[in-house]
This record gives structure tokens, sequence and C-alpha cells, in this order.
């Protein structure tokens, strides 16, 4: 059986649905870039919208409607950024070893060299020492740890936004 105060959130969300679906529709999809999520995230809006306690303390029903989508775009935005980060990363990794793997000529290994050193030069000196540490020195994540002061779950962290970003960097050159 539902709680007492379920009439009242189911109440509101009925009236907000019919009264401001469309406009929820177009304050979500001009702040993801792929429209089709849209309708997905209005869903969760919307069901976070039945869980309300005290509906009836709801005196701007739009402005509360926006308010839970602004965080629920929030959210997506953080959950795609890193699953893009973790992809981006292992892409890296892997195109740093083909790259290596690969039997290049002295002029293409020189020309590696040289945008792996820019690359590298535009990530921050944490990232930097990090992967130098870890990449270059073969050090392991509690080594690398000890010997820049840094705590393992950052070596970790810093290791894959520095591979995410060598890739875009990469990438671009």
């Amino acid at each position: 059986m539902l709680p007492e105060r379920a009439p009242s959130a189911l109440h509101l969300t009925r009236e907000v649905f019919r009264d401001h679906a469309a406009e929820l529709q177009r304050f979500l999809t001009r702040r993801i870039r792929q429209p089709q999520d849209a309708d997905d995230l209005a869903q969760e809006v919307f069901a976070r919208l039945l869980r309300v306690r005290d509906a009836e303390l709801v005196r701007n029903p739009l402005s509360y409607l926006l308010g839970i989508a602004t965080h629920v775009v929030r959210e997506f935005q953080h959950r795609k950024q890193h699953e893009r980060v973790l992809f981006d990363s292992g892409l890296a990794e892997d195109l740093g070893e083909q790259a290596l793997e690969s039997s290049l000529g002295p002029a293409e290994q020189c020309e590696l060299e040289e945008r792996l050193n820019h690359a590298l030069g535009q990530l921050s000196p944490a990232h930097q020492l990090v992967l130098l540490l870890v990449k270059r020195d073969g050090l392991s994540h509690a080594e690398a740890a000890k010997a820049s002061g840094l705590s393992i779950h950052t070596i970790e962290k810093y290791m894959v936004e520095a591979r995410a970003r060598m890739r875009v960097l990469l990438a671009e050159t």
C-alpha cells in the first residue's frame, strides 16, 4: 500500500505533467547533447516528483519541477563525463601501446615522441607527475603514491584523467 503522502504527490505530479510537460521537455533538450535522452530524463524528473513527501508545501510547481530537472541533468552529465573518461583512458592506453609495439621507422618514432611530449606538456603538473611515475618509471600506484605524497585513490584518479586528456590531445595533433 502507498504511504499517506502519496495521493498529494500523485495529484501534484499529474497537475505538473498536464501543465508543464512540454516546457520540461524543452528545458531538458536545451541542456543535454543528445535530445533522445530528454525523454528518459523527464521520466526520472517525474519519478522524483512522485516521491515528494510534502507536496502540499510546493507553492510554485514549475520552479520546483525545473529545480528537480536541474539536478537530474547535472547527475546525467556527471555520469556521461565519467563514462567518457573511462572509455577514453582505455583508448589512450591502447593507442600508446600500439604505437610503441608497432615497427615505426626513425622518423615516425621521432614524430610520435614529439606528439607525446607536446601532449604531456599540456597536462597539469600533478597529472604529468603521476603519469610519468607510473608509465615512464614503472612504479605501482602504491609506489607512486608514496613517492608523490598523494593517496593511492588520487593516483588512480589522476591516471584515468591523464590518460583521457592525453587521448584527446593526441587526437588533436
